[in-house]
């Protein structure tokens, strides 16, 4: 009796056996038999755009775009405002002195064109008073072999016409301190014209402020037209940029 229950454990585990052999050559056979399944994961694997890894700078490459920035930033921050169509015009000049003509973008930045004329600005006053007044500012061409990229205000000599008289020469200033001080007293007056306590032989200071309006005709030419409400829409006084 033992040995009869024992073959027939036997027999129930071949059984069991076999069933799960069975089982497996049925999964392989149905695998082997969808073929176009498996075709189709591998392509749907392969066909996913796998993310491309970022490439690291090295850090000297970091280091010398930084530098360049940083020393871009600091040039940058020492050029004037450029000019827009609006800009803020003073003239100004002791008594027994010379005019001086200043642009700004605006009243608080730092002038971006000052130039000295070599007429007395007494002289010019009275041109004023008697009419309208145009001055022009001329200045020559390099030649094509010698020629430079100088913006128009950049130019350093003029020559000078008042309404059609010539007047010597010009000469484009840079702003320092003297300059400055003067801007800085007259920066809340918006237009209008006075005079302001001068010190040692000079005596003092006139000055005429106004709104002017910038037309830029090329990189040869631009045309700065004083805003006066009072003129009839005519400008009192135009000042006049050209490279020939």
């Amino acid at each position: 009796m033992a040995r009869t229950s024992q073959d027939s454990f036997k027999r129930h585990f071949h059984w069991t056996n076999k069933v799960g052999t069975e089982d497996d050559e049925a999964s392989t056979l149905n695998s082997s038999s969808n073929p176009n399944e498996e075709d189709k994961k591998e392509s749907l694997k392969t066909n996913v755009a796998m993310p491309t890894p970022r490439k690291k700078l090295p850090a000297v490459a970091v280091a010398r775009l930084r530098s360049v920035l940083t020393a871009f930033g600091k040039n940058r921050s020492n050029l004037p405002f450029g000019l827009g169509p609006r800009v803020v015009g003073t003239l100004f000049g002791y008594r027994r002195g010379h005019v001086h003509f200043a642009f700004q973008k605006d009243p608080n930045s730092p002038p971006a064109f000052i130039v000295e004329l070599a007429t007395p600005i007494s002289g010019l006053v009275r041109e004023m008073a008697s009419g309208l007044v145009r001055i022009a500012l001329e200045c020559d061409k390099e030649k094509e072999e010698e020629k430079k990229a100088v913006r128009l205000l950049e130019e350093p000599v003029w020559r000078t016409y008042c309404n059609g008289k010539k007047c010597g020469f010009a000469t484009r200033r840079e702003c320092g301190a003297k300059e400055w001080k003067i801007l800085k007293a007259v920066e809340p007056i918006s237009m209008g014209a006075g005079v302001l306590p001068g010190s040692g032989a000079d005596g003092e200071l006139m000055y005429m402020r106004a709104k002017f309006e910038r037309i830029v005709g090329s990189r040869d030419s631009e045309a700065f037209y004083m805003m006066n409400p009072d003129s009839n829409g005519t400008p009192e006084l135009s000042i006049y940029l050209l490279r020939v």
